[in-house]
């Protein structure tokens, strides 16, 4: 029988959740609400004694100080409808989960198989509501019907039943696990709704290619011999389909592009990761000669880098969009403590050190209508905040650098994307740790997490546009601690050498993890019937491609497994042999003693021809705003200040803790009152040292729409600028590159795709050339190919978007530079010079225009200035530096003012200016987004030495510091044109985001 215990605030406690879901059902939903209360409810399924329950209840599920409780018994009261909204069958409960193992250490005693305890919440809604109304309320606000469920009762019909039953969301157990075949000699429709209908997102001419594989005489006999049909299973055929996904196969990227310029100029270009990521890494390298510091790149979970003669760098950026789309708490969760898993398996292993966090949404407070399927942007935005925040904080990992990019076209799908770097010796037990192997006897183990429903077809889902259809089962749903407990036993499992390969379980399940482990050495044999699942009732298909959380694949030596296991059992981990490697050239999968996949390595990963890709570039005009003459910028500068790719992030930052571990040094926000935007992180790894990492990012979609190739350019300058900017050494420095695209494969459904392959194609022409300007070796990277909502009548893409990230190293972290001024008669300094390059800014976004005129990078002036700034910071010249970017100097120059607290005096005239000198105006020279400038302020004492250091590069005294609490620019012709106060410039700033 199940049992059901609810807790509940105490009347005098403010239920600040209740609170909230106040405020979004009155905001989100347009209806008058009197109250919204809440209760927690715990549904145990258990044979537990009534004292066991009173102990359960009293203890772990409540707090006596604020809540009270009962059990078989209704706490609610005063209300009009309620609505109780708990996990569908088979989703992860991470809530239920952690009070089913407080009640088995109360008991002293584990649950059996069957016995669980599930978690719900009740709302408790006060209003003059119509039924309607709390259906809308329920499925459009307090359930994500994907994942959940919900029950509405009235308040009389609440009485009557007493309450809500206890409801207990069980997976159905099947007699038997069943293996289907699947017929392939049918006709092309047949085999499109197979692939289809199946979510495998397998395009026409793949499915025959499998087809065709099935009826080779040979592949016939063979399987033969283990049992097997000519006919695929359900097993092999996900296999495939998880392994030939775009998100795991790269196809775009890999596929042969017949690239057509504006000029007519053709081109074939075979992939276009050869041709310009691995070759731009393989250049850069080749150009730094002994002064190479890669260690493992493109071949592991995430890149490595040497950090100095002890000790290595890994870096990984992933992105979770479709997942965050449907579910933003559970998506985004996942893409954070799934990106931990990357640098965690690399190598042999690393110490995660901070992660890092870029989100790109509509506007949150967006008023247009949208598709049925989509969520409004607010609740993406929060629950994406929310899922990253309970995810990062939980491991223990800091949050150190991130942002935030609104575009309406973010609608479609957001853009999460999520950073982890880690550290590990350069030695581990004698052998260089980013290097491992597998040797043929090795052991399948998996370790962490148990295998459920949650991410099946995760992958293939990912591959696809989000459509109507989108499947339930897709998105997965994260436990850190689960995770976090698995990563301190497998640190210790490592210094032990209890293993000799580890890798992320991520998309695509065991398929993928064991598929490429497999082909370290040439072959598997796996039982699935071994494999922990977190409920019975699995068919095979599911528990190989699953893509339940918190679990790492490894192969360990027969003769360690029993120290292994021991050690796991001893840290609370639950580890499970599930086969061994072979070298027999085949991934050989079981289920119990029949054999359920026999799929030749070669054709698993080799047998996918590359995709043919027409790509025809066509530059497109947009009409060019005349810029507005005026006496005054003062209003534009505080509505800049103001507009959601500027403002302030900081209820969003404040959420993420960047102090756990102790090694933070320039924090996400800099200043007297630790309230101005830091241009990049400084994080001290080992605290014995002051060598510090700096870490940093760029990302400017908005330039898409003019050209691709310079918003690449701009991207990666800006990481750089960013980097450089607080002191990280041009010496050391890696990127990493994130695209994100719509899809730009021609169909019926994108007839553009030529237009938007050729975008990709110039994005990838910029990462070359301008990575190689800056000797900037590529690491690590990933592309997600689909970003489109679609449901066969309304069509929404995002941006094209590169998000380049860099990672590197400060010598002594106790020099670097933060940007706010720090003393007033400080001589301020603009390093570079300004054009009239509006085209894409946030200016121009403000009167509703686009442009023409994109920033151009001049690599060869910027990298010379760049590097005598750094030798300005190591000799402790600079006290200030901030970059400039969404806004241009007016913006850089009011976050400086007002972080430092401290005003600014400063001359249009004495800036430097490039280009045609028609297009110099107030305007352009306040608002202009020009490339590779930094603000600088330096002591009057240090100016002869600055100035010497920094002689021979493009640089200025455009003002001085002011103890005048006020930012006051003239103009070109000697009158002021923007005169604020620091505290009405830093109210603009703060007030945009403030409450979300």
């Amino acid at each position: 029988m199940a049992h059901r215990i609810e807790v509940a605030l105490k009347e005098s406690v403010r239920d600040a959740r209740g609170e909230r879901i106040k405020r979004e059902i009155e905001h989100f939903l347009h209806l008058a609400v009197d109250e919204v209360r809440t209760i927690d409810v715990y549904t145990v399924d258990a044979a537990l004694t009534p004292e066991e329950l009173q102990q359960a209840a009293a203890g772990p599920f409540s707090d006596p100080v604020i809540q009270e409780w009962s059990i078989e018994r209704p706490l609610a009261a005063g209300f009009d409808f309620a609505v109780e909204v708990g996990f569908r069958p088979g989703v992860t409960d991470n809530v239920g989960r952690t009070a089913r193992e407080a009640v088995e250490y109360l008991t002293g005693r584990p649950f059996v198989s069957g016995e669980g305890v599930y978690y719900s919440v009740q709302y408790l809604l006060k209003g003059a509501f119509e039924v309607a109304d709390v259906e809308q309320i329920a499925t459009g606000l307090l359930c994500n019907t994907l994942i959940q469920r919900y029950s509405v009762l009235s308040a009389a019909d609440f009485m009557a039943k007493r309450g809500f039953a206890p409801t207990v969301p069980k997976v159905l157990a099947e007699a038997k696990a069943e293996v289907r075949e699947i017929d392939l000699n049918v006709s092309d429709g047949e085999l499109l709704r197979i692939s289809k209908e199946g979510v495998l997102a397998l395009t026409l001419e793949e499915m025959r290619i499998i087809q065709a594989h099935y009826r080779d005489t040979q592949v016939v006999a063979e399987r033969a011999t283990v049992g097997l049909g000519a006919n695929p299973t359900d097993v092999e055929l996900e296999c495939l389909a998880q392994t030939w996904s775009e998100h795991c196969k790269h196809k775009i990227f890999s596929g042969t592009v017949q690239y057509e310029d504006e000029e007519g100029n053709k081109q074939e270009i075979k992939s276009l990761f050869k041709s310009f990521i691995q070759r731009t890494t393989r250049d850069v390298r080749a150009k730094l000669g002994d002064k190479d510091f890669c260690l493992s790149v493109f071949k592991d979970n995430a890149g490595v880098i040497k950090f100095n003669d002890q000790q290595s760098l890994v870096f990984k950026v992933e992105t979770h969009n479709s997942p965050s789309a449907l579910d933003p708490y559970g998506g985004a969760l996942t893409g954070i403590v799934g990106v931990n898993r990357d640098p965690f398996g690399t190598g042999q292993g690393a110490k995660l050190i901070f992660n890092t966090d870029v989100f790109c949404f509509a506007d949150p407070f967006y008023e247009k209508a949208l598709p049925a399927r989509l969520l409004h942007p607010r609740r993406i935005y929060e629950g994406v905040v929310e899922g990253v925040e309970h995810g990062g904080n939980k491991s223990g990992i800091p949050t150190v650098n991130g942002s935030l990019v609104f575009d309406e076209r973010f609608a479609g799908k957001p853009l999460v994307f999520c950073g982890t770097a880690g550290i590990m010796p350069s030695e581990i037990n004698g052998q260089p740790s980013h290097e491992k192997s597998i040797k043929p006897g090795d052991l399948i183990v998996m370790t962490g997490g148990r295998i459920g429903k949650d991410g099946i077809h995760g992958a293939t889902f990912s591959s696809e546009e989000l459509n109507e259809n989108s499947p339930v089962t897709a998105v997965q749903i994260g436990d850190p601690i689960t995770q976090k407990r698995m990563f301190d036993f497998l640190i210790r499992a490592r210094d032990k050498a209890l293993y000799r390969f580890i890798t992320d379980n991520g998309a695509g399940g065991l398929s993928s993890s064991v598929g490429e482990m497999a082909g370290e050495c040439g072959g598997c044999r796996m039982d699935l019937a071994k494999a922990p699942l977190k409920y019975p009732g699995l068919n095979p298909w599911e528990i190989i491609i699953s893509e339940a959380q918190e679990r790492m694949s490894l192969a360990v030596p027969p003769e360690r497994i029993d120290e292994f296991l021991t050690m796991a059992k001893r840290f609370g981990v639950e580890a499970t042999v599930l086969g061994e490697f072979t070298d027999n050239g085949v991934f050989h999968i079981l289920y119990d003693d029949r054999t359920v996949a026999w799929l030749p390595m070669a054709f698993m990963h080799e047998g996918l021809p590359p995709l043919q890709l027409p790509a025809k570039w066509e530059p497109p005009r947009h009409a060019e705003p005349a810029v507005e003459v005026k006496g005054d910028y003062s209003g534009d500068l505080a509505a800049l200040l103001g507009a959601l790719n500027i403002c302030s992030k900081e209820s969003v930052v404040r959420r993420y803790d960047h102090e756990v571990q102790g090694g933070s040094v320039v924090k996400p926000f800099s200043g007297v009152a630790n309230d101005g935007p830091s241009d990049a992180a400084v994080v001290r790894p080992i605290l014995e040292s002051f060598e510090g990492v700096v870490t940093a990012h760029g990302i400017c979609p908005r330039y898409s729409d003019i050209d691709t190739y310079h918003m690449t350019a701009n991207a990666i300058d800006e990481a750089l600028r960013n980097y450089v900017a607080v002191g990280g050494s041009l010496d050391l420095v890696a990127g990493l590159d994130n695209f994100c695209w719509c899809d730009p494969v021609l169909s019926e459904k994108t007839p553009d795709g030529p237009y938007k392959m050729a975008q990709l194609v110039r994005s990838n022409q910029a990462l070359y050339d301008i990575c190689m300007a800056y000797n900037l070796p590529l690491i690590s990277g990933k592309d997600s190919m689909k970003n489109d909502f679609y449901d066969g009548s309304t069509k929404i893409s995002i941006p094209p978007t590169l998000l380049f990230s860099v990672i590197g190293k400060i010598e002594d972290a106790r020099k670097a530079v933060t940007m706010d001024v720090k003393r007033p008669g400080d001589i301020v300094y603009l390093l570079g010079k300004t054009g009239d390059e509006l085209g894409g800014s946030e200016y121009f976004a403000l009167k509703g225009a686009i442009g023409n005129k994109v920033p151009l990078v001049d690599t060869g002036r910027a990298y010379r200035r760049y590097q005598a700034y750094h030798q300005a910071v190591t000799q402790r010249l600079v006290a200030s530096c901030h970059d400039l970017s969404d806004g241009g100097l007016a913006v850089a120059a009011a976050e400086s003012a007002f972080a430092g607290g401290y005003g600014m005096s400063m001359e249009l005239s004495r800036v430097l200016w490039k280009g045609d000198m028609a297009g110099k105006s107030d305007a352009t020279l306040l608002f202009s987004e020009s490339a590779s400038r930094h603000l600088v302020t330096v002591h009057p004492e240090q100016r002869e030495e600055f100035e010497n250091i920094m002689s021979g590069n493009c640089f200025a005294a455009i003002g001085v510091v002011t103890p005048e609490p006020v930012l006051a620019i003239v103009g070109l012709n000697g009158a002021a044109v923007v005169r604020a106060g620091l505290a009405e410039l830093k109210e603009a700033w703060q007030k945009t985001l403030r409450e979300l």
